[in-house]
């Protein structure tokens, strides 16, 4: 795998994470709370990928 896959994989993951709107402005003081968004988010994306993917 070149470095030209792994850098699109990983903008296409911060793509997907901006759709949040939570996450792409980040108000959160604290890294705890901003962390206990993405963990949800993370999860609803894979979540959705897989459903996607079963179809």
């Amino acid at each position: 795998m070149g470095p030209g896959k792994l850098r699109y994989v990983v903008e296409q993951t911060f793509a997907l994470l901006h759709r949040f709107k939570r996450l792409a402005v980040r108000r959160e003081r604290r890294t705890e709370l901003h962390d206990a968004f993405v963990s949800p988010a993370c999860s609803l994306i894979c979540w959705r990928r897989l459903k996607k993917h079963r179809s």
